[in-house]
């Protein structure tokens, strides 16, 4: 049992666990048996926070199916051995090696002192955030509601699904009906923000700020995770919006028909959700087909490492970037920030990027086969946001095929876990390093 296959059946765990739970009668609002495929397909996009789903959250199931669903994405953001160490901590249970080496594993971190207080911090900054979100929502949705139990619920699910970036809604529309609510669209996008761009920034964040408070003299040093991460995020963050903006400005479906104010707003919402929330305050299925494109690199790109997100990461983006400017600029090394970038970390990035992008195509053509009958654009659409653990579709996901929720329920595991960790619990152990060089020899590329 390596750490992989540990971290790797937890998530298993979890997902079948949720999948009885949301089997029970209780758990859907007519008090009847759910349907296997249903329970399992929402189980699995809760744990991976996804928030793909085959039927209306809000109306199908009862609140305590709501409840367990909520449970699922807060467990599934923040990681199956972020919770379990948690709980070990509650319960005073010793905190053994192979717990400390599992943490690094699942933040791909290398660190082994300070575990404690680094779950602890999670665990605190989560809960500031998410119930800072909750009280900035909380008049919004009670005055739309009409009910302050029903507008305490909403804030509570909305915040806790936006910073786990799982984009599950209560809404049959998702945020459509907030298209113009500057409070929910801002209070959504920086939980999701803050939420994919990964503990350890957030960590440096307020390390920066005690020091500046506290005046001290010598300055304070960002990590060169915390220097890629922030500015490729400002970087798709910026360019997503403009994009939107110019594809969809005279789409009567999405932007056309809104003022300016609200027309910037959307478009800023949908660049911020796309990477990885899965909420959406315009018509998906109404986009140009230029904005699909747009939107599926977005997706694909994903959050930061750490983070609640998924897809390949803004860092390996940014390696893979610098790399190629490096070939281009005649180089033999990666430099980022005047610093080195290890060639393990190059060849991870490119194994992530050929094992990100294999897995989308292996599940887009499987989908096809079963469901011909669907445009391909849209199949390539859903995997991408299976595999991103991102949730938006463009409406196909309900009428897909058994065999086709199957495939994305795979797909959406295998992007949760990481397309590396997963492999790694499949094949086990890595061989030991070689003593063994080999003689080099030129091929031809490109």
């Amino acid at each position: 049992m390596t750490i992989a296959r540990t971290i790797c059946l937890g998530f298993l765990a979890v997902i079948a666990v949720g999948t009885l739970l949301l089997l029970m009668p209780f758990a859907t609002s007519d008090g009847t048996w759910n349907s296997p495929l249903v329970a399992v397909f929402t189980s699995t996009s809760a744990v991976c926070v996804t928030g793909l789903a085959v039927v209306d959250t809000g109306s199908y199931f009862s609140f305590w199916g709501q409840l367990i669903i909520l449970l699922l994405i807060q467990v599934g953001g923040l990681g199956y051995m972020t919770v379990t160490t948690f709980l070990i901590l509650l319960i005073g249970r010793k905190f053994d090696l192979r717990q400390r080496l599992a943490i690094q594993e699942s933040f791909d971190r290398p660190f082994l002192q300070g575990s404690r207080n680094l779950i602890r911090s999670i665990i605190a900054t989560t809960l500031i955030f998410e119930i800072t979100g909750i009280f900035l929502m909380f008049n919004s949705f009670s005055s739309e509601a009409g009910d302050l139990s029903r507008g305490l619920w909403l804030s509570i699910f909305h915040s806790i699904s936006a910073w786990n970036n799982a984009g599950f809604s209560l809404f049959p529309d998702s945020l459509v009906g907030y298209q113009s609510s500057l409070t929910i669209n801002l209070v959504i996008s920086f939980l999701i923000i803050f939420g994919g761009i990964g503990y350890q920034v957030i960590i440096e964040l307020f390390l920066w700020g005690e020091n500046i408070l506290r005046r001290k003299q010598e300055r304070f040093n960002f990590s060169l995770n915390f220097k890629v991460v922030t500015r490729t995020t400002c970087i798709l963050l910026v360019l997503g919006t403009i994009a939107f903006l110019l594809t969809e400005l005279n789409n009567p479906a999405t932007l056309a028909n809104l003022n300016f104010r609200d027309k910037f707003l959307a478009a800023w919402f949908q660049s911020v959700t796309t990477r990885t929330a899965g909420f959406n305050s315009i018509d998906m299925g109404q986009l140009t087909i230029t904005s699909i494109f747009i939107t599926m690199g977005l997706m694909f790109i994903g959050a930061s490492p750490s983070g609640t997100g998924g897809g390949i990461k803004t860092t390996t983006a940014s390696i893979l970037n610098h790399c190629t400017r490096s070939v281009l600029q005649g180089k033999e090394e990666v430099i980022i920030y005047q610093r080195e970038v290890p060639l393990s970390l190059i060849l991870k990035s490119i194994a992530v990027l050929v094992g990100s992008g294999s897995t989308v195509v292996l599940a887009t053509i499987t989908i096809s086969l079963f469901d011909s009958n669907f445009e391909f654009v849209n199949i390539f659409f859903e995997v991408i946001s299976a595999f991103a653990t991102v949730g938006l579709s463009t409406g196909i996901t309900a009428s897909l095929s058994s065999a086709a929720k199957i495939v994305l329920i795979l797909t959406m595991y295998a992007g949760r876990v990481g397309i590396l960790l997963l492999i790694a619990a499949i094949v086990g152990e890595p061989p030991h390093p070689s003593a063994l060089k080999y003689p080099e020899e030129n091929l031809l590329i490109g």
